[in-house]
């Protein structure tokens, strides 16, 4: 059994400018930062925002549920969301959780332009279902998993808690200031993960969090970046890393290793849309072709949008009736644009292209 890690007291924000500007930062910086402009200008050639948005989110609430060892299925998840009264698993509850808070964060920075502490606790507590709130009972450590060891003791203190959370979020609302937006991105994401401020959901809230970090400086506009993906790829690191600069107070390998998440993901984002945006002009050409009388282009967007498709979502979004909404996706399926697939007495029309470049 090894050693337990005592606390040391987490230093507020700031840090130092020459701690996190160094030589090797800032060359990584412009690597990243053109990453993601091109990201940022490719999402704006789809012409139906909420598809890319619907499918990207979901497969982020997967992975990043994945990284805290909740494991689900793409074919559940889209049921859990598809089908009234399923039964699903706790696993998969957490993860339609997880994209619900995305949704939820999203809408407040859209409205405000902001976040405050009591929005940081509304996102974790959509994530957790209880109201738990900010730890106020001492006694949480973080364990590695294998060996037992404790790794880091987070603050204890509630009050040292909540004196630290205003900080962080003085310093993540700051929009004049000396450091690159993604510099501060790495840092503000390890002041976060060091505060520790729940007793559940930190990783995943901290996951949120950056993405919302993005959009409200304008990196991004929609929510379709996620990192959890890479670290799911490098999480020994991500660990180690995160217990370093805790330890050492040196951050320049923290960071560029948040700077190279942001582009590897940039980059793979970039390639999914690409693949996505063909996927949808190659399907409306086929539907115009072989089944002219129900082309709509309103029609084939939205089995991109809801890749798990069925009759109601095709009634609501087209105003048409039921037995027209159900010959439309008879007529999909008989040129092989959708596969049906039977839960207990709903029709589901899987948009399984789709469903295979989100699973990539």
């Amino acid at each position: 059994m090894g050693q337990k890690a005592p606390y040391s007291k987490l230093k507020k924000l700031p840090p130092k400018q020459e701690e996190v500007e160094t030589i090797k930062v800032l060359r990584q910086v412009i690597k990243t930062a053109r990453a993601l402009a091109e990201l940022k200008g490719i999402a704006k050639t789809i012409p139906n925002q909420a598809m890319l948005i619907n499918a990207i989110v979901l497969q982020e609430a997967k992975d990043s549920s994945e990284i805290e060892n909740i494991i689900t299925t793409q074919d559940e998840l889209y049921k859990a969301l598809t089908v009234r009264n399923t039964k699903i698993s706790p696993e998969t509850k957490e993860v339609v959780n997880y994209r619900r808070a995305i949704f939820a964060g999203f809408d407040i920075v859209q409205k405000q332009g902001f976040l405050r502490v009591n929005d940081i606790v509304t996102i974790q507590q959509i994530l957790v279902e209880n109201t738990a709130g900010i730890r106020s009972t001492p006694g949480t450590v973080l364990k590695n998993d294998k060996t037992g060891e404790i790794v880091y003791t987070p603050p204890q203190d509630k009050q040292e808690i909540i004196e630290l959370l205003s900080n962080f979020i003085l310093h993540f609302n700051q929009k004049e200031q000396d450091l690159n937006p993604l510099i501060n991105l790495a840092i503000l994401h390890y002041q976060f993960e060091s505060i520790h401020p729940f007793y559940d959901g930190n990783g995943r809230t901290g996951r949120i969090l950056n993405i919302l970090y993005l959009i409200l400086n304008g990196l991004i506009e929609i929510p379709i970046l996620y990192l959890s993906s890479y670290i799911i790829q490098n999480k020994p690191e991500y660990y180690r890393l995160l217990n370093q600069t805790n330890k050492t107070g040196s951050w320049e390998e923290w960071i560029i290793f948040m700077l190279k998440a942001v582009e590897s993901t940039s980059v793979q984002t970039i390639e999914r849309i690409s693949l996505i945006r063909n996927l949808l002009e190659k399907t409306l050409v086929k539907v115009q072709k072989e089944s002219p009388k129900i082309y709509q282009k309103e029609l084939v967007e939205l089995l991109f949008e809801q890749p798990y498709s069925k009759i109601e979502f095709v009634v609501n979004r087209l105003k048409v009736e039921r037995k027209a909404a159900s010959r439309y996706l008879k007529e999909l399926e008989n040129i092989e644009v959708l596969k049906s697939y039977k839960v207990g007495r709903e029709t589901l029309y899987i948009n399984s292209e789709l469903i295979e470049i989100l699973k990539k």
